[in-house]
């Protein structure tokens, strides 16, 4: 990652994040993060916003009742940037990801039953498969670009699946959503739109011929206060389902094997221990989160945060990343080094507070069970190019591999 070191002043940038930072993002953030829990810096997007870098710091942010996800105090600075109309505007606008209560309460209700841990264990066969499919399908090659061929297509097909999204339009998903999570531009606007078209497409036609799946059952939801979701919040949640569903959980399992390339010592005690692949994704999770940072918050007043003043219509970012390296353990060991035996590690991966990610079991369950499986199906698995090579993604919140080149045999 680079930061541009800027002039200092009491609300001046400390640092200007650009897209090219990502392969080295946990060294400079803990660099930044030396000089205080909270410092104000320069988005790659040109707005400015404080990024708080530290564990309790990040759990405080995350909660603080004066840290909303209602932009309008900040709607000014965002417009300029091009973001309401990118985000908000084009699919993801009145999703949980973008409300506050009671709104957010009652979208979460009507979804957390699907994603809650007795229901995800249901799916852990038909994942069992998915990736088995996968693996056999990889079996026949010298090298393949893994996230191309299995980090990627694993949760899209799951989420997929789960959304009644038939196979023949699957293959553009992987573009349109993450036009979403990258810098606005033009191309990406376009895409998102494409994508944004055809959900409601799908929407409509789930609602005149119903069937077994996740949409169908959202589209006849009803709560007894507030009546169905309205057709806005319906693709709104339709698109964060397939964007939170799927990307997270394909840059999960980039930055794991990356991970485990750089330390193959891990990897083998994996194979010969699979009885730590859970406690191990916690810890990929708490080492190298693949959401990078957390959505806006907006300050809806003055308030203070790690000693720094934060003023109202200010843009906070929490580095998930960097809090989670920064959370206490219940070991010894050095938090800047992978131990997939590590216990019970704690991370903000996943959020805290009302926004923790509702699809956590599911991502936990897909991140076991692919990582897993790709270890023993593959002994002699190593990167087919220096790890310093490997492209990662430009988008500002989400992190990991691009492609990811690979040999499978000796």
């Amino acid at each position: 990652m680079e930061s541009t070191e800027v002039e200092t002043a009491s609300r001046r940038p400390v640092a200007a994040i650009t897209p090219e930072f990502k392969a080295d993002a946990p060294a400079t953030l803990a660099r930044l993060r030396a000089g205080g829990p909270v410092r104000r810096i320069l988005l790659g997007s040109g707005l400015e916003a404080w990024a708080v870098l530290s564990y309790a710091e990040g759990r405080a942010a995350l909660t603080h009742p004066h840290l909303l996800k209602n932009p309008e105090p900040a709607l000014q600075a965002l417009e300029a940037a091009g973001f309401t109309s990118h985000l908000v505007g084009e699919g993801f606008g009145g999703s949980m990801l973008f409300t506050d209560p009671p709104d957010h309460t009652r979208l979460r209700r009507l979804v957390a039953p699907v994603f809650s841990g007795r229901r995800t264990s249901l799916l852990a066969d038909r994942i069992q498969a998915i990736a088995d499919e996968l693996l056999e399908a990889m079996a026949s090659r010298d090298e393949v670009d893994l996230m191309e061929a299995y980090c990627a297509p694993l949760p899209m097909t799951v989420i997929c699946e789960l959304l009644g999204v038939a196979a023949e339009d699957r293959a553009d998903f992987r573009d349109w959503s993450q036009s979403l999570i990258s810098l606005p531009s033009p191309e990406q606007r376009e895409k998102g739109l494409r994508f944004h078209r055809y959900l409601a497409e799908l929407v409509e036609r789930k609602r005149a011929a119903p069937s077994d799946d996740l949409l169908s059952d959202l589209i006849s939801q009803h709560t007894r206060e507030d009546g169905r979701l309205s057709h806005a919040e319906l693709i709104a949640m339709a698109v964060l389902l397939v964007v939170a569903g799927h990307d997270t959980t394909v840059n999960l399992l980039g930055t794991a094997m990356t991970a485990l390339f750089k330390q193959p010592a891990q990897a083998d005690l994996l194979r010969s221990r699979p009885d730590l692949i859970a406690g191990a994704v916690e810890e990929f999770l708490r080492f190298d989160s693949s959401v990078e940072q957390s959505t806006f918050r907006f300050a809806a007043e003055d308030l203070e945060l790690g000693g720094v003043r934060i003023q109202r219509g200010d843009l906070v970012v929490v580095y998930l990343g960097e809090a989670s390296r920064d959370a206490p353990q219940d070991d010894d060991g050095d938090p800047a080094k992978l131990d997939v035996t590590r216990p019970q590690a704690r991370h903000l991966a996943f959020g805290h507070g009302i926004h923790h990610c509702v699809g956590a079991p599911l991502a936990r369950m897909e991140a076991k069970i692919a990582i897993g499986s790709l270890l023993r199906r593959f002994p002699a698995l190593r990167p087919a190019v220096p790890l310093a090579e490997v492209p990662w993604i430009p988008s500002g919140m989400m992190r990991g591999p691009v492609r990811l080149p690979v040999r499978l045999h000796d």
